[in-house]
């Protein structure tokens, strides 16, 4: 990646964006995008404005940016994500995490839509990332070594943090949301896996698969960022699923939670 391109978009944001860390950072993935609550918001910004960012080309990502307070908490929140494979490169993809690192924020909150893989789940379940399986094997970090970023070769030994798990378990708790723990497999799209995939996934120990998360973590994690991921379940993967696997079908299930998507990020962020 070419970090000084990160130059000129960190320069676009206003000064109240740098003026007080953020006490947690949010990117919403599909279906997330009416999951927030606010008092009040204090700048809101498009992602086709924001240099090197661009628009979001995918169904159910709104593609704003905002800065807002809830709870006397000021959160910053990007309100869907690029993704590796609509073809911009890495710089989009980690650019919401790149500038929360410098804004001074220290917890990102990382959602997603996801296909079950694990038996016991079913569409409307929620996983709380506990790991991941990177079946790309790509990575962010190719190329020139940033120090900024990071260690040369960043530990991935605990990329979610188990505190940030366990707050989220009290809040499924307490609203009596089904929520597990899971390995989320990262598949860079945009085909859906195939059944054989799958089964592979699932032998390695997948839960969910999804096409998205796994680099901003990666990126958060190097850069000293505590990583908390949750995913809605929207569709049973490919083999498992008894009809063929749709986008429609992940922005339905995304509309269907969108209540319980609301309350147990409010109540999540009430525990930080």
């Amino acid at each position: 990646m070419n970090a000084k391109s990160f130059d000129s978009t960190a320069g676009y944001f206003p000064d109240v964006c740098f003026e007080r860390p953020p006490d947690i950072g949010i990117l919403l993935g599909s279906g997330w995008g009416e999951a927030l609550q606010m008092d009040d918001v204090i700048l809101r910004l498009t992602y086709s404005e924001i240099p090197g960012l661009g628009a979001s080309t995918v169904v159910g990502h709104s593609g704003e940016f905002v800065l807002y307070t809830r709870r006397g908490r000021r959160v910053a929140a990007w309100c869907g994500r690029r993704h590796y494979y609509e073809g911009a490169g890495w710089e989009p993809v980690v650019l919401p995490v790149e500038i929360l690192r410098r804004m001074g924020c220290s917890t990102v909150l990382l959602t997603n839509a996801s296909g079950g893989i694990n038996p016991a789940l079913r569409p409307g379940d929620f996983v709380i990332i506990r790991d991941h399986i990177n079946t790309t094997g790509l990575s962010p970090f190719i190329g020139e070594h940033v120090p900024e970023w990071g260690a040369r070769f960043p530990d991935m030994t605990e990329v979610y943090a188990r505190r940030l798990a366990e707050l989220m378990h009290a809040s499924a708790n307490r609203l009596g949301v089904r929520a597990m723990d899971g390995v989320y497999a990262y598949a860079s799209g945009p085909c859906y896996e195939t059944p054989a995939e799958i089964r592979a996934y699932k032998a390695q120990g997948a839960d969910v698969v999804g096409m998205s998360t796994v680099p901003e973590a990666v990126f958060a994690k190097a850069c000293g960022i505590k990583v908390a991921g949750l995913s809605l379940v929207t569709n049973l993967a490919a083999g498992i699923s008894l009809r063929p696997l749709s986008h429609d079908e992940v922005v339905a299930a995304g509309d269907a939670a969108k209540a319980v998507m609301r309350d147990f990020i409010d109540d999540f962020l009430a525990r930080l």
